[in-house]
This record gives structure tokens, C-alpha cells and sequence, in this order.
């Protein structure tokens, strides 16, 4: 699909759709000269109340052949209905309502006009509209013998009124196409069957985006692991015939003397809840568990997309947790690489198991931030639902940064406590650390958990069991958090050149 800025008004508009935002029942000033083309139609149509004044409100309508203005391709107006004010959050609905608009329809091109929308700045209203068609656009087809026809839109041209607009609307787009790309890698990985995203998989996928954008890729295989003392990870990996991957990838768009940005993702390619077997019922959403181990690649292919001038390294720690004759039993102690001695009481509480290794190894890169990415905890999803993502940090100023960057992007986020009160209930009478406490806070417990191997450096943990993938007829992953995530380092990008 192409997208352009174009320096044009509605009137001469070279597409066969024409999307016009109007707030109530008046026909904005910049939409005088399209209704003088039109001899009238457009106040007429906008005067006979049949568009809703609810926000999001949508009325499509063919324009008469005798009515078309100057001769182009114009053939179909939609009139979307704004309210009377708009914030960024009610522009990003606006922004779905025209993707979802314009992708169901049947013409191949469209024509967006921005100058409906005064309150939200260009550059984030061109990247909300880009993002949504992206998003919207997307279809799995992989193992579909009849994949829906895709979308026959294949070209979208942003109308602006000011020269001076163009570097912003062109700014936008570019960050809208990024974390659209983005948030569709990472849900085409996490959609495909778990006999097919295997760790092996995955890790091919990670050194292929390496390739493409120019950046280093390492994998270690279990002998290197074994080295590494990776015990706790390896004892997730150990009951299934799919061989464990530490995936690392380094993207060097800063200085060569500045700290990285670590992202660290689960990559459980299939939970099966291993000998502490999980139910049947819905066992199939347990291939999303690599939600966390997706994202960070998805963001890696946005942030390399608008080739941000940061430094950002990705820890992927990606195997099958699966029951079998080897397979870690509760009761079992393993050691981790941090020397850290766990009891295991619940075989099902393996991505803390995986990630304890990979937060240990991260430290090697000396990163500045370490944010961590895992479908975690049901009990997250207890606490939060499918809305907000939990979010646990040992830093005040990168909790507040992911907060924001969430309230930015709407891709929401929940502050939970890490207290020292919680790390009660992980005793253990016979190692380190048990690697569950009980019902009670289990998504806060699970966090304390990781706390315990991350003293050396500012982190944060971001609980994405909720807000991973849909189940349900819309049953599909997300691709969350890449917007909050691209957000957030955008964001410190931007600070980081004031210095």
C-alpha cells in the first residue's frame, strides 16, 4: 500500500474516495469550494441530519455522476463526524473508524483530509490514521487453502492545507508506518501455529530482521547455555524434543560509547503447563506465550523502520515448557546462571523460570534500561482484564516514561507495587527463592520474583498476559506493546539529543 502528503484541498482530490471529518451539522470553511463543485450537495447532505452527531458517526454516500468535481477520479464521499472537541484519545477512535472504513471498502485509492481535525497535531493525527490502516489491514492467510481476499485499497493521500504541515505529516506517517509494520510482524509470529513457531523458528526470524536492517544477531544453543550455567531455563526446555534458543540482537542507531535500551521477551513458543498440566479448554492460546519474545522483535523492526538514533540490544529467551518422562517435576531445585537456588512447586510458573537466566545475561551488555516483556500471569489478568498491561519498575522516572508513552499511544498501562512485604510469600524451606507464592497477588509475586535478579540495574517488568492476543470469534494477537514501547523510546530518543 502506498501512502502520500499531498499540499491540495478536497476539491482536487485525485482518489475515488474522499474522507471530510465535520464537527455537528456546519460545513467547515475549507470544505466551501467541494460543495460549490458539487453545486450544493455536500451542505445538503451534510443539512439532512442523516449523519449521526455521536462521535465516530460514519455516512457514506456515491456522489452523483453529474455532480462530480473537475473531472477526476471522485466517486464516493465519507463524512466522518468529529464531536465538538477532539484529544488525542478520540482522535486515534476517529483514526479507526476511517481505517476500518476504507480497508472494508472496494476502491483502490482514498483521499484523507486533515483539516477537519484542528485540536490533535498533524503529525500525531497522520500516524493514528497510518497506524489503524496498517493494523487494520492486516489478514493471517499462512494456512488458509481460501485466505479472504485482501484489502483492493492500495493507495491513501493525506490532504493538508500548509506547506508548513508537510514535515509533520510526513513525520507522523513515518512513525505511523513503522509501528504498524511492527505490531503486524509481531502478530504474524504470534499467530502461527506453535508446530511451526518453534524456538528454531523464531530464532530464524530474529537473525532474517537482523539481516534485512543491518543489525547483529546471535543464537546460543543449549551446549553454550549449559555453559553458561543457564540451569533454570534449561530445566523449562528439557521436556520437549524442540531444542531452547537465547536469541540476543543489537541495534546501533546511537554513539558508540552510549548505554543500550534492553528488551528482554518470553519466548514460549507452546505452554502446555508442562507436568503441572494446564486444563484443555483453550490450551490452543497457549502458543501465544511468545507474545513477550514477538514484541521485542516487532519493535526492533519499528524502531530499525525509522531508524532511531538509539542504541537497543534484545534478550530472547524462547523454548517449550511440555510434560514428558525428562521433564522438571514440582519439587525439583535448579540453579539458575545468577547462582540462585529455585524450587520449583509449579511446573506452569515456567516464564519466570526462562527469564531469571535471560535478565542475568542481559547485565553483560552494561544496558542503561532493561524492560522485560512476558505473558506471565493469569492472575494479571484478574487484576486488570484485557485493558492495561501490568507494569512494575524498581525506577520512578522509567515507570513514569512507560506510563507516559502508554497515555500517548493509548496502548495502556497499570502501575502494580514490587514491595519487599511480597517476597514472604516465595520462601522457600529448601532453596533460594520457590518459584510461585500462592493465590494471593500472583501477578505482584511473580514480579518480585524477576526483582530478585535485576538489583544491578534500572528495570521494569511489563505483565502482557491480558493484552497479548484476543480469544473469542476476534481470537488474534495484538501486536501489543510495540506502540507503547516505540513510544517510549522515541520519546528518550528526543531527550537524549537536547542534551
Amino acid at each position: 500500500m502506498e501512502f502520500s502528503i499531498n499540499l491540495a484541498a478536497p476539491e482536487k482530490a485525485q482518489a475515488e474516495c474522499l474522507v471530510l471529518t465535520v464537527s455537528g451539522k456546519k460545513l467547515p470553511s475549507g470544505l466551501a469550494k467541494l460543495d460549490a463543485a458539487s453545486n450544493g450537495w455536500l451542505s445538503a447532505l451534510l443539512a439532512s441530519g442523516e449523519l449521526g452527531e455521536k462521535a465516530g458517526s460514519v455516512l457514506t454516500s456515491h456522489l452523483p455522476g453529474t455532480q462530480t468535481p473537475n473531472d477526476n477520479k471522485l466517486q464516493k464521499l465519507v463524512l466522518l463526524q468529529t464531536g465538538k472537541e477532539v484529544d488525542a484519545a478520540g482522535a486515534r477512535k476517529l483514526a479507526d473508524v476511517i481505517a476500518k472504513t476504507l480497508v472494508g471498502g472496494k476502491l483502490a485509492s482514498a483521499a484523507v483530509w486533515l483539516g477537519g481535525i484542528k485540536d490533535v497535531a498533524t503529525d500525531a493525527l497522520t500516524a493514528a490514521i497510518s497506524q489503524a490502516i496498517v493494523f487494520e489491514s492486516y489478514r493471517f492467510t499462512a494456512f488458509k487453502s481460501e485466505p479472504e481476499p485482501a484489502s483492493s485499497l492500495a493507495r491513501v493521500d493525506y490532504l493538508i492545507a500548509k506547506k508548513a504541515d508537510t514535515e509533520a505529516a510526513e513525520a507522523g506517517l513515518a512513525r505511523g508506518l513503522a509501528v504498524g509494520h511492527g505490531m503486524n510482524f509481531t502478530r504474524e509470529l504470534a499467530n502461527l501455529p506453535p508446530n511451526a513457531c518453534t524456538p528454531t523458528y523464531l530464532a530464524e526470524e530474529a537473525v532474517k530482521l537482523a539481516r534485512h536492517y543491518g543489525m547483529k544477531s546471535t543464537v546460543l544453543d543449549t551446549p553454550e547455555l549449559e555453559a553458561l550455567g543457564m540451569g533454570s531455563f534449561l530445566s523449562v526446555a528439557k521436556g520437549s524434543v524442540q531444542p531452547p534458543k537465547l536469541i540476543t540482537l543489537e541495534y546501533r542507531g546511537g554513539s558508540k560509547t552510549g548505554k543500550p535500551v534492553a528488551l528482554v521477551g518470553k519466548g514460549i513458543t507452546f505452554d502446555s503447563g508442562g507436568i503441572s498440566l494446564k486444563p484443555g479448554e483453550g490450551m490452543d492460546e497457549m502458543k501465544y506465550d511468545m507474545g513477550g519474545a514477538a514484541a521485542v522483535l516487532g519493535t526492533f523492526r519499528a524502531v530499525a523502520e525509522l531508524g532511531l538514533p538509539i542504541n537497543l540490544v534484545g534478550v530472547i529467551a524462547t523454548c517449550e515448557n511440555m510434560p514428558a518422562g525428562n521433564a522438571s517435576k514440582p519439587g525439583d531445585i535448579v540453579k539458575s546462571m545468577a547462582g540462585t537456588t529455585i524450587e520449583i512447586l509449579n511446573t506452569d510458573a515456567e516464564g519466570r523460570l526462562i527469564l531469571c537466566d535471560a535478565l542475568t545475561y542481559t547485565a553483560r551488555f552494561e544496558p542503561e534500561v532493561v524492560i522485560d516483556l512476558a505473558t506471565l500471569t493469569g492472575a494479571c489478568i484478574i487484576a486488570l482484564g484485557h485493558v492495561a498491561s501490568g507494569l512494575y519498575a524498581n525506577d520512578d522516572g522509567l515507570a513514569d516514561a512507560l506510563l507516559a508513552a502508554a497515555g500517548n499511544t493509548g496502548d495502556k498501562a497499570w502501575r502494580l507495587p514490587l514491595w519487599d512485604d511480597y517476597q514472604e510469600q516465595l520462601k522457600s524451606n529448601f532453596a533460594d527463592v520457590a518459584n510461585i507464592g500462592g493465590r494471593p497477588a500472583g501477578s505482584v509475586t511473580a514480579a518480585c520474583f524477576l526483582a530478585r535478579f535485576t538489583k544491578n540495574y534500572t528495570w521494569a517488568h511489563l505483565d502482557i498476559a491480558g493484552t497479548a492476543w484476543k480469544s473469542g470469534a476476534a481470537k488474534g494477537a495484538t501486536g501489543r506493546p510495540v506502540p507503547l514501547l516505540v513510544e517510549y523510546l522515541v520519546q528518550r530518543s528526543v531527550k537524549k539529543a537536547k542534551k
